[in-house]
């Protein structure tokens, strides 16, 4: 996918009424999500993107506090002056792309990394697994 082709598929999920706008947005979440992504992950997802927005997601240094996923629209809204709602929209149409470049693999072990919250910005189930419960005694 392309930077273009990219552009145009946040447009119409985010139903941005201009290219412009879903570059802003783009830049915005990726640049947030690159202060949240470590190591082998953040590599390999900035290959998979297309220069422009891997550069978006490997500029910001990675933060030492990992945030929630609501933890991740409050901050992003707060950085960017919008309201909670209108991020959390700019995410989920900036994270469904990045899904669809990303592939089921790379997107598990992303996921695997972030706190919890974040596999619903990407359009996926947040599914956990049954934790034992601790022998009777």
């Amino acid at each position: 996918m392309t930077y273009d082709q990219m552009l145009e598929r946040v447009r119409y999920e985010g139903a941005y009424p201009s290219r412009e706008r879903a570059a802003d947005a783009v830049r915005a979440v990726l640049s947030a999500l690159g202060r949240q992504l470590t190591g082998d992950e953040r590599v390999d997802l900035a290959r998979r993107l297309p220069v422009e927005a891997a550069l978006a997601l490997t500029a910001a240094v990675p933060d030492t506090e990992q945030l929630t996923g609501w933890g991740f629209v409050k901050d992003l809204a707060a950085r960017t002056g919008a309201t909670p709602a209108t991020t959390r929209w700019d995410t989920g149409a900036v994270l469904a792309a990045v899904a669809a470049l990303t592939g089921p693999e790379l997107l598990a072990r992303i996921l695997q990394q972030l706190p919890e919250g974040y596999a619903l910005l990407f359009g996926q189930a947040q599914l956990r697994l049954p934790q034992p419960q601790p022998a009777a005694v």
